[in-house]
C-alpha cells in the first residue's frame, strides 16, 4: 500500500483526490494539509508518507517552497514530492524538478494516468503528465536561435527517450520497441551521460532545450 499525504487548499478537491486513490486500493492517504506549513509540521509530528501530493500554488507556502523544505529537512528519508497543479509553463516544471520533486501532473490528468503516475514514482521513478511533457517539446522544436551542441542521440536512443518523456516504464518501452528491458536502460544511461546529466528528469529538460527529440 502506498501511502500518500495530500497538500492541497481546497478541501473538495482533497476529498475528490482522496475518494480516487482509496477507491484504487492500491493507495492510503496517512494525512491532509492545506498548505505546505501544515505538511511539515504533519512531518515533524511523525506522519510517515511515500509521496507527499501538492498543489503548486497554496498560500502561506507554495508548492515550490514545500520541495525545497522537504529537500532539507527530511535528509535521506526516502519522501517522493509530487506537484498536481494547472499550472503548465515549463518554468515551473524545471523549477519544480530542479528543487527535488519526483512528478509534475497536471490537473486535467485522467485518473488512470494519475495512479499510473503515482505507481510509478513510488518505484523510484520520476513522471511528467504526457500531455504536458509533448508540449514542451513541441515549443521547444519552434523555438528558433536554439543553441548548436555537438551530442548526437540515435534515431533509437531518441525513439526511447521520446517514451521515457512520456511517461512508460522501461518495461512499456522494451514492448513497444520490441526489445529487451535491459537494453532500454542501456539507452536511458547511455544518453544521460551523453549529455552529462543525473537522472532521467534532467535528460528530459537538456534534450527539450537542445531540441534533441523529434
Amino acid at each position: 500500500m502506498i501511502k500518500i499525504l495530500l497538500t492541497e487548499d481546497h478541501q473538495i478537491v482533497r476529498t475528490g483526490i482522496r475518494n480516487v486513490l482509496e477507491t484504487s486500493g492500491q493507495f492510503k492517504v496517512v494525512g491532509e494539509a492545506s498548505n505546505g506549513k501544515e505538511t511539515l509540521r504533519l512531518l515533524r509530528e511523525g506522519t510517515f508518507p511515500d509521496i507527499i501530493l501538492a498543489d503548486l500554488n497554496m498560500p502561506e507556502m507554495s508548492g515550490i517552497e514545500l520541495a525545497e523544505n522537504v529537500k532539507k529537512t527530511q535528509g535521506n528519508r526516502d519522501v517522493k514530492l509530487v506537484m498536481l497543479t494547472m499550472l503548465d509553463n515549463e518554468n515551473y516544471v524545471f523549477e519544480a524538478f530542479r528543487m527535488g520533486a519526483s512528478g509534475y501532473l497536471l490537473k486535467n490528468i485522467s485518473t488512470d494516468e494519475m495512479l499510473f503516475a503515482l505507481k510509478h514514482i513510488a518505484e523510484n521513478n520520476q513522471y511528467i503528465s504526457s500531455n504536458l511533457a509533448v508540449r514542451i517539446m513541441k515549443q521547444a522544436e519552434n523555438r528558433s536561435g536554439t543553441e548548436d551542441i555537438s551530442i548526437d542521440f540515435s534515431k533509437r536512443e531518441t525513439e526511447v527517450l521520446a517514451l521515457i518523456a512520456a511517461g512508460y516504464t522501461n518495461k512499456e518501452i522494451a514492448d513497444k520497441l520490441f526489445t529487451s528491458r535491459r537494453t532500454v536502460e542501456g539507452h536511458r544511461q547511455t544518453m544521460i551521460n551523453k549529455a552529462n546529466v543525473r537522472n532521467s528528469a534532467e535528460l528530459i529538460r537538456f534534450a527539450v532545450k537542445h531540441s534533441l527529440i523529434d
